[in-house]
């Protein structure tokens, strides 16, 4: 069976100097995103989260499989429950599950087991990884290149959310199985993290060491 195909969409015609400047706005919008670990409760509208999960499904994928589902949570029952969930699991990595080595990658960032802004946070987006169900979501077909096509999704999620003017923060307790149950999904998705989206507290700030990135010269080669 031959697949019928679609024209290209058209792209806007800019010159390159025009592609030059926007790509450097990009970059500048892109440059003001960093982790926010205190949280304001203002109210954010849903359309704001339902349109950033719209950009995040636009994401290249393995076989248009879209290996995806996102769940988000402004329950504060179910918000509690992730939060004391989450934490448990904290308490055993911060008490002993991690090295010393990562423990003092971490000590910069003055992170620790209580994670205050899974309750106060307005929305909470569980992002899970499906490998199985295809684009029909039967839960048999195999899907391909999960966790890469889930990690531009997340991407593309924050970035929407940035461009959104709301603050992040992506939250990998280990293990994650509890959020399956919370959230009420099958046993072939596998949660890969929490991206909570809100307003930065008045008190928030940022660490030095956030705000050290590398420069283009180590980031990127040319052949």
């Amino acid at each position: 069976m031959t697949e019928r195909h679609q024209p290209f969409p058209a792209l806007p015609e800019y010159t390159d100097a025009q592609r030059i400047e926007r790509a450097r706005a990009a970059y500048k919008r892109l440059q003001t995103r960093h982790t926010c670990r205190r949280f304001a409760d203002t109210s954010v509208p849903r359309e704001v989260i339902e349109a950033a999960i719209l950009a995040a499904g636009t994401a290249p994928n393995g076989a248009n499989h879209q290996p995806w589902h996102f769940t988000a949570v402004s329950s504060p029952d179910k918000k509690r429950a992730i939060r004391e969930a989450a934490e448990a699991e904290e308490q055993s990595f911060y008490a002993g599950k991690a090295s010393d080595e990562w423990l003092d990658a971490l000590a910069p960032l003055g992170t620790d087991a209580d994670k205050p802004f899974l309750e106060t946070a307005p929305w909470l987006i569980v992002c899970f990884a499906q490998r199985k169900g295809g684009i029909e979501e039967d839960g048999q077909t195999q899907n391909y290149y999960v966790t890469e096509s889930v990690g531009i999704a997340c991407g593309l999620l924050l970035a929407t959310l940035h461009d959104a003017g709301l603050a992040t923060l992506t939250h990998t307790p280990s293990p994650m199985g509890f959020l399956r149950e919370i959230c009420g999904r099958p046993e072939h998705e596998k949660p890969l993290m929490i991206v909570v989206a809100g307003h930065p507290s008045p008190d928030a700030s940022l660490p030095d060491h956030a705000l050290r990135k590398k420069p283009l010269s180590q980031i990127a080669s040319w052949l």
